[in-house]
């Protein structure tokens, strides 16, 4: 069996920038199994399957060890192989996944996810979120990940996580945010307990993180950073209960998965 396999640098319009994300078309789906393992193989910390189906495509996202239920950066690498390789007809894709039906709309030279919105709640601070930071956040919040805010941007560039503490915690990951000195907000994501210590740039995290920076400035349009070493810009808006997340994407390579 032979898969065509692209790696794309999602959320930059350079290589080497951004996050890198694994994108594998498939006829139809192989065994979960299977899908694990070609994750688990790339290494990075998602790989995206997609299959054809009647008005559009059936998505599924997997990190090294584990399937997830919503990935921005790897939902633009996926839209951004469809568009640019293969014979696609329109200029917007509707995913059917784990978090329900999302789009992704080709605006000139950037693509625009529309994602739900997954505002947090403000929680009781664990001890090990303090434990895994090394420093205590002003606030926290909890969605599908933990939210940590910081009084400014050197707090969360600063910061020299735990990782074995942070794996020990309940949720998927935690997301760490303050606002920008030339941004609306910057933020950083990391993931241990699903083999991803710190990823580069995390769409889905941005689902929480606009509402409630949305809130904090008043303002539905944000522009926002992640600052990891790899870096990323994203651009943010929240219409009701969807949040619009905008970026460029750039092919770092392709192959084929022989076995």
């Amino acid at each position: 069996m032979e898969l065509m396999l692209y790696q794309i640098d999602a959320f930059t319009d350079k290589i080497f920038k951004g996050n890198p994300a694994a994108v594998c078309f498939l006829d139809s789906w192989l065994a979960d199994t299977d899908l694990q393992a070609i994750a688990a193989e790339n290494n990075l910390s998602e790989t995206a399957f997609y299959v054809p189906i009647e008005g559009g495509f059936n998505l599924r996202w997997f990190t090294p060890k584990a399937e997830v239920d919503l990935c921005g950066h790897a939902t633009l690498a996926t839209a951004f192989v469809i568009f640019n390789f293969s014979d696609y007809p329109a200029n917007r894709i509707k995913f059917a996944s784990r978090s329900g039906e999302l789009a992704v709309t080709k605006s000139d030279d950037k693509l625009v996810m529309d994602f739900p919105s997954q505002p947090g709640k403000p929680c009781v601070t664990p001890p090990l979120l303090v434990e895994g930071l090394g420093k205590a956040p002003i606030e926290v919040l909890s969605s599908q990940d933990y939210m940590a805010v910081f009084e400014n941007e050197e707090d969360v560039i600063g910061l020299k996580p735990n990782f074995d503490a942070l794996s020990k915690l309940d949720l998927r990951g935690v997301m760490v945010t303050a606002r920008g000195k030339d941004v609306d907000f910057v933020s950083r994501f990391f993931a241990p307990k699903h083999g991803i210590n710190e990823d580069p740039v995390t769409g889905s995290a941005h689902c929480a993180l606009t509402p409630y920076w949305s809130g904090k400035l008043n303002k539905t349009k944000l522009n926002a950073r992640q600052v990891s070493e790899r870096s990323g810009y994203i651009e943010c808006e929240l219409k009701g209960n969807r949040v619009f997340l905008s970026g460029k994407a750039v092919k770092y390579m392709e192959g084929k998965i022989t076995f």
